[in-house]
């Protein structure tokens, strides 16, 4: 592993979570502050050598989020930059059904649950994009990904260490730090689509940029859709197609555009091997036809086990053996996955976060100048999404816009402020009271 000059062998990675798993002996759950640093890593290598499953908290969480994650998950530790060792403890065989990670992901209508992501599940999803994207031990992957998601740390970090490859955090994100990677070791990039937007920007001007792009053997982009200017500019001055996947924190990845396939901008690619899915009409229908629009459902061994201490937003998400993904996509031709958007309207993807607007606009009510509250997504050339609030403000409350904004940030993450805020006179809403956010533009 890399994070940045700092090197840490296998054999020092053996070492090192060995010791780091024998402190966690006889613990329920392990909570760490998920910052990118060496150490993150090995206490999740610990957890999963132990047994003990690992909750990676966002370092940049409000005291908000963290109370409600704590409270839910209820670590026995919580760790930060110094890791407990005890050596000489003898560690049983883990069940590949044993769970490995509790990831907790913003709910649209309230607080983030956990989603308890087993061993078996794991392994399973990063074997199949192994064999879609001929990922070998050869590889060196660059990101600079948070890692307290699935996408940092999961498929950017373990990912790597399951097929013995390197995995090089280069810290903060910057083109020229990606270019800097691919330059040095680097064959392989994961992104999110802001980054390939600020990459795109960087190659046209800078051959820099460009030539170390065009140098990569991948590059992948997940956790929202890659528009396709993005992909067009940066085939442009690279000569690269990117390639895309989708997934989920609850199914880990379901489809990914294969590195010997057609790169299509706006397709994901078809399901990954050993995962079933479907695409479900209104009245349950499975939908078989090209262009066809249906929600994604999907089946295989890299579902999720639960919600945790949720039994009943557990089985909501389920149908039959299937989980409800929410998404809504279509067939193309080749057999290839194309989404179009959300069921509901209450998910920002932004900078490749989800964000949920029922958790934004909990904390806007709190505000004592805001009488009602809305939250919706509204297309950004750079994030993806961003974030935009509509407020009524409370009888004779004057609401400061900005003030609004530091309060959301600080209750939650900075992710996760209104980059907008509208004050209406009243929120548009139908006989049943419900707000009418596609009315909200």
């Amino acid at each position: 592993m890399r994070f940045g000059d700092q090197v840490t062998t296998y054999r020092e990675l053996d070492r090192w979570t060995a010791e780091v798993a024998g402190a966690f002996a006889g613990a329920r759950r392990v909570a760490v502050w998920a910052r990118p640093r060496v150490e993150t890593v090995v206490a999740v290598v610990a957890g999963l050598r132990a047994g003990v499953p690992v909750v990676p908290l966002n370092p940049k969480a409000g005291e908000r989020e963290v109370a409600h994650i704590l409270g839910d998950s209820e670590p026995d530790l919580v760790l930060d930059e110094s890791l407990p060792v005890s050596s000489g403890v003898e560690l049983a065989p883990v069940s590949p059904a044993a769970p490995a990670l509790i990831v907790y992901t913003s709910g649209t209508t309230g607080p983030p649950k956990g989603v308890v992501l087993s061993h078996g599940a794991i392994a399973s999803n990063l074997d199949a994009l192994a064999a879609a994207w001929q990922w070998t031990a050869d590889d060196t992957v660059a990101h600079g990904l948070p890692l307290f998601h699935v996408h940092g740390l999961i498929l950017g970090m373990l990912g790597p260490l399951r097929l013995g490859g390197t995995a090089f955090h280069i810290g903060r994100f910057s083109p020229g730090a990606v270019a800097a990677a691919l330059r040095s070791s680097a064959t392989v990039l994961f992104g999110v689509p802001t980054m390939y937007h600020r990459l795109a920007e960087a190659a046209s001007t800078d051959t820099s940029v460009a030539s170390a792009l065009a140098g990569a053997r991948l590059l992948v982009s997940g956790s929202a859709a890659l528009p396709v200017v993005d992909h067009e500019r940066i085939a442009r001055a690279t000569g690269q197609r990117v390639v895309e996947r989708y997934g989920m924190t609850e199914t880990l990845m379901n489809c990914a555009v294969r590195a010997d396939g057609d790169r299509v901008p706006g397709t994901v690619g078809p399901p990954l091997p050993g995962v079933d899915v479907r695409l479900v009409d209104d009245e349950g229908n499975d939908l078989h036809a090209a262009g066809e629009v249906g929600e994604i459902f999907v089946r295989g061994p890299n579902l999720f086990l639960e919600y945790l201490n949720r039994p009943d937003a557990t089985a909501e998400a389920m149908r039959d053996g299937w989980f409800r993904t929410g998404d809504v996509a279509t067939w193309t031709g080749d057999g290839a996955i194309k989404i179009v958007g959300r069921r509901a309207t209450d998910l920002i993807k932004s900078g490749g976060y989800k964000i949920g607007a029922g958790e934004i606009e909990n904390v806007l009510l709190d505000h004592p100048a805001v009488a009602e509250a809305a939250v919706t997504g509204a297309p950004d050339a750079d994030l993806g999404e961003r974030v935009v609030a509509w407020i009524v403000a409370a009888p004779g409350a004057v609401p400061d816009k900005d003030e609004l904004a530091e309060w959301v940030a600080t209750q939650l993450s900075p992710h996760k402020r209104p980059r907008e805020i509208h004050v209406l006179d009243a929120l548009p809403r139908n006989a049943m009271g419900k707000v009418l956010k596609n009315a909200l533009t």
